[in-house]
């Protein structure tokens, strides 16, 4: 059996996304993170590390490189932290870090995402994760 990854939105899934979160404020994405041992910058020459680099390694550099980027966009990260296995969950699926971010509306996360200077240094993400997943969130009500 084939083992997809899943590093970028597929058109279907960013339609869904923008469809049901558009005009409705504030959300939170959940980022599930799984790096790879050693960051694979193949392709991505213009901005290849001077030396091989942990998928972890590389994920801290796009985030350096992200953060102020976020910021600008008004956005925040409320949480970063590593992960392992699920207390609940699937035994063989693990994770190894979890980010949440707060975006300020779908319209200024998808301004962000496809800005040039954003695109510019995104490849370090790609270096170094072997999967992730990307789940929106908005605020609900207690009772």
């Amino acid at each position: 059996m084939e083992v997809k990854s899943h590093l970028e939105a597929s058109p279907k899934a960013g339609k869904k996304f923008y469809q049901h979160f558009q005009d409705k404020g504030r959300f939170v994405m959940l980022n599930l993170l799984k790096y790879r041992a050693i960051a694979d910058y193949n392709g991505l020459d213009e901005i290849q590390a001077s030396q091989a680099l942990s998928g972890e390694e590389a994920y801290r550099l796009y985030l350096e490189y992200t953060l102020p980027l976020l910021e600008k966009a008004g956005s925040k990260v409320l949480y970063f932290g590593e992960s392992h296995h699920f207390v609940i969950g699937p035994e063989n699926e693990k994770w190894d870090a979890i980010l949440l971010v707060e975006h300020e509306s779908v319209a200024k996360f998808l301004e962000f995402s496809m800005s040039g200077e954003y695109l510019k240094t995104a490849g370090h993400r790609w270096a170094a994760l072997e999967d992730s997943r990307l789940l929106p969130s908005r605020p609900l009500d207690l009772l």
